[in-house]
């Protein structure tokens, strides 16, 4: 039996007996569990996630309804294009959806994919606070977040000898690869991402947001607000999201950052 890895950007095949070879000597970065560095032998590329989050996209259009009232289309619709040719993609490329649903959620996918619900949209009060949201979820795709996460899980269950993640097949999308692109097994579940990634979207989201035009200001205007709707949160460090009060405190010190003229 052999299994594909991506090492070095060229694809190879492997024996387990090789594998476990290569992986000894350090010809492969095997994972510890809750380790942040991803491992760029098991992240697949964008395009691949791509291909992955396609048939996501299309399940869960069919699975969850969509509204094509334009109290809500025309919001997102306004925002979009500016905020992808602020993180340096083309709008023309990109879907925007807007979810019939009280989920006070949104998420972007790779391949150019945007969700909203209704719900979140009924408590952004402008067009600012809608381009924070949307910022950030763009940031996961730009970054390509979701090939990390999916890489880190492939090289934690390499190590553990049972490697078995594949990227898909058969037009179906396999749990790892959901749970890699942020979706729950009914795709009504948006997953959290690691805190680094989360901070590391809110970082460059406020970038977006600047280069677009944007209030910054909003960005902190809706966490709080949010923050303050919400009860019962658990404490950060049992949680992957970072806490409201550590992702409101590094939006107030970027955006003083880029206020100040800095990068």
């Amino acid at each position: 039996m052999t299994e594909k890895y991506k090492v070095l950007d060229k694809k190879i095949t492997l024996s387990r007996r090789e594998f476990a070879r290569l992986a000894a000597a350090g010809g492969i970065v095997v994972l510890a569990p809750g380790c942040e560095t991803v491992s760029q032998a098991f992240t697949p590329s964008s395009a691949q996630m791509a291909q992955l989050a396609g048939t996501a996209w299309t399940d869960l259009k069919q699975k969850q309804p969509t509204t094509n009232d334009p109290k809500y289309t025309s919001r997102v619709n306004r925002v979009a294009p500016r905020i992808i040719r602020a993180a340096g993609g083309n709008p023309a490329e990109w879907e925007v959806v807007v979810f019939d649903s009280d989920q006070l959620n949104a998420f972007a996918l790779p391949g150019g994919k945007i969700g909203f619900y209704t719900g979140i949209l009924d408590i952004m009060e402008n067009d600012d606070q809608i381009a924070a949201v949307m910022g950030h979820e763009v940031a996961h795709v730009f970054f390509n977040h979701s090939g990390q996460r999916y890489g880190r899980t492939a090289a934690t269950q390499a190590g553990l000898g049972v490697a078995q993640v594949v990227l898909g097949g058969g037009g179906q999308t396999s749990q790892a690869a959901l749970q890699a692109l942020g979706l729950g097994a009914q795709y009504g579940v948006i997953l959290p991402f690691s805190r680094q990634h989360e901070l590391e979207a809110d970082k460059y989201g406020l970038r977006y947001m600047k280069k677009a035009g944007y209030d910054l200001n909003e960005a902190v205007r809706f966490w709080e607000g949010l923050s303050s709707k919400k009860s019962g949160e658990p404490p950060e460090f049992l949680s992957t999201h970072p806490s409201d009060a550590t992702r409101i405190a590094q939006l107030k010190a970027e955006i003083a950052i880029l206020q100040s003229g800095g990068a």
